[in-house]
């Protein structure tokens, strides 16, 4: 028979804040796996935001006395002005941000730092933390947004009479302005602050207050925490409060379709700088070179954006699994919401406040877009719609100007290089004022009615869009 290992005793300097209830230490090993503060460090500001304001209302609930929150209050300055110097010393057998914070305001202050965790868990101090902190980094993401829009309108407002193909499979579709095809991303951005604004209002509600699980005994008062952090309302149901990272899912859901936006895009300015297309060039200090081939300029930037929108679709599904199992309430599965959460926060930031200033630095060919909105019969529809208003049902016209496609593939010409008399043997209908029509110019203003891509048009929605951004 095996003798039993020899426990090492719990000593006052290796015993953990909540250690009373065990015989021996936790190993390295464990520590190691289970301590989050090398990550979670980085929600220090609101987690002495929210030990600040819990602690005015434990005084005003008469739960500490005016002498302890003067203590705690001058501490948690202290503190802040430690991390904020990069003095602070973070210690991995503290396992997290709460408890370096909190064994630092002790040394500071003494018992006034014990009593400052009363009426709380670390389980509805977590939640708030991660709230607070998302809550602000919405509100960059927000900005960031904004500035690149700002810079879509100035590309936009300089290539409002810009005409390119426009495509539709990757096939020369219609002639359409440059400066229409960049609003479509403003657009697509507008959704994207619109869904973050909305996440925000999820985000900021209060779980403080909820404790472990099941609230507190002690006379506290949640609506003044919830007024003092700028919450808008609190948590009503404790186990919900605790438990629910619904508002970090939802803000990587937002922030997935904010990087697919971006990625469109990108894959756009990569086909538009190869010399296949020839449309755009982007400025050196965007890209890169190659190793072997002296030649290239390759946009390395968009083609990362493109490929960290990967990892941000990831850290939703991470997120999505972690939680999908989990009985209420609290679980340590919970720990590993953050490094998904965060670096979608770092990845998301970093790529907007980068392409707003990329696009500062494209710089348009606008005869290589012309020449290739005059391939591929872009006009072919003006044409099927001339007929159209002239009396002739659109399905038969549409059947008139595919044989006229035709026709002017075998001679290898556009539409407008027909002499009069070569259109009329399609339909009599057909006069001479169809070459105005016919030009990529006169196709492009035709389209002048809202949220087409006649100049015109395109100026509205422009000035439009600035309004909206004042």
């Amino acid at each position: 028979m095996k003798t039993p290992k020899k426990k090492t005793p719990l000593d006052k300097k290796n015993r953990e804040t909540w250690s009373g209830r065990f015989e021996e230490p936790v190993s390295k090993l464990v520590q190691r796996y289970t301590a989050s503060v090398g990550f979670d460090q980085r929600l220090a500001e609101y987690d002495i935001q929210g030990s600040s304001a819990h602690a005015q209302m434990l005084a005003a609930s008469g739960i500490i006395n005016a002498k302890d929150l003067a203590k705690i209050e001058k501490g948690l300055r202290q503190i802040r002005k430690e991390i904020v110097n990069g003095t602070f010393d973070w210690l991995l057998e503290l396992e997290d941000v709460h408890l370096n914070i909190e064994k630092r305001l002790t040394t500071l202050v003494g018992d006034a730092g014990k009593r400052l965790h009363t009426a709380r868990s670390r389980n509805d101090q977590i939640a708030t933390d991660v709230r607070l902190y998302m809550r602000a980094s919405i509100d960059n993401i927000i900005q960031l947004i904004t500035a690149m829009q700002l810079s879509i309108l100035d590309l936009a407002e300089e290539n409002v009479n810009t005409v390119m193909p426009g495509l539709t499979h990757l096939q020369i579709a219609q002639p359409i302005s440059f400066g229409h095809h960049l609003m479509a991303y403003f657009e697509m951005l507008k959704r994207d602050k619109d869904r973050l604004s909305d996440c925000r209002k999820r985000v900021n509600i209060l779980p403080l207050g909820a404790a472990a699980l099941a609230g507190t005994s002690y006379p506290i008062n949640r609506k003044m925490v919830a007024k003092e952090l700028g919450f808008d309302d609190i948590c009503k149901n404790s186990l919900d409060a605790v438990s629910d990272r619904d508002f970090a899912i939802e803000f990587c859901a937002c922030s997935a379709l904010v990087m697919t936006h971006l990625s469109r895009l990108s894959e756009e300015l990569i086909l538009w700088m190869s010399p296949l297309f020839g449309f755009i060039q982007l400025d050196d200090r965007f890209c890169t070179g190659s190793s072997i081939m002296p030649q290239k300029k390759n946009p390395d930037v968009p083609e990362l954006v493109r490929g960290k929108t990967g990892r941000v679709n990831g850290n939703l599904i991470a997120l999505l699994t972690l939680m999908k199992a989990q009985p209420l309430a609290y679980n340590k599965d919970n720990q590993e919401d953050k490094e998904p959460l965060f670096d979608t926060v770092d990845t998301l930031s970093e790529t907007l406040r980068i392409y707003a200033d990329m696009l500062k630095g494209v710089h348009v060919d606008i005869d290589a877009m012309r020449s290739a909105a005059m391939r591929g019969y872009s006009t072919a529809t003006d044409l099927a719609d001339y007929l159209t208003k002239k009396g002739v049902p659109f399905r038969d016209s549409h059947e008139t100007v595919a044989k006229a496609v035709r026709a002017a593939e075998k001679k290898g010409c556009d539409l407008s290089e027909f002499t009069l008399s070569e259109l009329q043997k399609f339909s009599q209908l057909i006069e001479k004022d169809i070459f105005s029509i016919l030009t990529l110019d006169g196709s492009m203003k035709s389209r002048n009615h809202t949220g087409g891509t006649a100049p015109s048009q395109v100026r509205k929605a422009i000035k439009s869009a600035r309004k909206d951004l004042s």
